[in-house]
């Protein structure tokens, strides 16, 4: 009980250091608020993000460094049956709330998914057809990246972002928040059902299955900071999945059709899903649930491929697979290969935050960071079972 708690409060105290560092990395160019002592706090926070990137640098990497050690403590307390499903609530509950308002620290992504929306709703153009490049005078454009491109989604995510944009009333905190909230609320929702599989898959890993996805740093990062749209695109695959498996296929297959309409690559889900819904209607039992998740890792392996053939590798392109990977029975390797990809993938906004760009020495340095790092953790794993052998000896 004692350490449950003070795993609560590392948490708390990791989770709020993330709070305050990401209003470092607010652009120089927005102003989050006009009153005068807000801005001073502000200018306070952007002078060490951008002025002192050395000490940044260093504050992330702790940060990184406190996120990491808490999510391995968490993994190996579960394995050993000391952490329960009520403290995994606790701890990512806590991070939803605290970090939705947080500052997009690592992405500008939300402010372009912000304008496509205010394309509709406030100039009623077309956001395929017009750029935010086509409105020189809104004054969004000061603090935006990437204001040449149309918009690159499907139809789906417009359908969740535009009421949002109405309801903001065109001002630029509450709608930044609301987009935040969607995300944050997502990202519960594909948590909440990763937990309804797994009693179903694995239910002697359930928790464990909760820790790997919902406590992991690149999740808490990607989506509950920087609040990429792919987490909104997998609560609906996942939550077709879940309905699939209660054999409500309809519903099913109309949730994972929505999710391609958010973002194209989970359409890789759909032969597997029309497969086992086939096996449903015939009465056969060719697809288990356990052979449709192996399916599904391999589909969206084949998507990322596809994807990284067309772009640059992108921390948050994990999430495409790993609700299909922590579903199914864990051993220790592919729990290493999970926390040190997460980590590597984490540490490629390293030399982004010490140099300020991410061109030159930074592109081989995030390349080896990616590759080298769950190769060590697989090697410490290794080594540490090992050992462990020889001691028991």
């Amino acid at each position: 009980m004692r350490r449950q708690g003070l795993l609560l409060w590392f948490y708390c105290v990791s989770l709020f250091l993330l709070f305050l560092y990401s209003y470092t990395q607010v652009d120089l160019s927005l102003t989050l608020s006009r009153a005068s002592i807000f801005q001073t706090i502000e200018r306070g926070f952007q002078y060490i993000g951008y002025f002192q990137r050395p000490l940044s640098t260093n504050i992330f990497l702790i940060i990184l460094s406190l996120l990491s050690i808490g999510y391995i403590v968490s993994i190996v307390q579960t394995i050993k049956g000391k952490l329960n499903e009520q403290l995994f609530w606790k701890i990512f509950l806590f991070a939803s709330v605290i970090l939705t308002f947080s500052y997009v620290a690592f992405s500008y992504d939300i402010f372009n998914n912000i304008f496509d929306a205010k394309i509709i709703t406030y100039y009623h153009q077309n956001p395929y057809m017009h750029s935010a490049l086509d409105f020189p005078q809104d004054p969004m454009l000061s603090f935006m990246h990437w204001v040449q491109r149309t918009y690159p989604y499907g139809p789906g995510w417009l359908a969740l972002a535009v009421p949002l944009s109405f309801l903001g009333f065109q001002f630029f905190l509450p709608t930044f928040f609301l987009f935040k909230i969607l995300i944050s609320l997502c990202l519960i929702g594909t948590v909440y059902f990763i937990g309804k599989i797994a009693q179903k898959i694995t239910p002697s890993q359930k928790v464990l299955s909760l820790v790997l996805f919902g406590l992991n740093p690149l999740i808490i990062i990607e989506f509950l900071v920087s609040s990429h749209n792919d987490i909104a695109m997998m609560f609906f695959a996942v939550l077709g999945t879940y309905l699939l498996f209660q054999k409500k296929w309809v519903w099913a297959l109309l949730l994972i059709i929505f999710s391609a309409l958010i973002k194209q690559v989970t359409v890789f889900l759909l032969p597997m899903t029309l497969i086992y819904i086939g096996s449903l209607i015939l009465r056969k039992k060719t697809l288990s649930p356990k052979m449709f998740l192996y399916g599904s890792i391999i589909s969206m392996a084949i998507g990322t491929w596809y994807v990284l053939t067309q772009r640059e590798i992108q921390p948050w392109y994990f999430v495409w697979t790993l609700p299909f990977v922590v579903l199914l029975r864990k051993n220790e390797i592919v729990i290493s290969l999970i926390v040190g990809l997460s980590v590597g993938l984490l540490l490629r906004y390293v030399p982004f935050l010490y140099l300020g760009n991410w061109d030159g020495v930074a592109i081989p340095i995030r390349f080896w960071v990616t590759m080298i790092s769950p190769i060590i953790f697989v090697l410490l794993t290794i080594c540490w079972n090992s050992v462990r052998k020889l001691y028991h000896k």
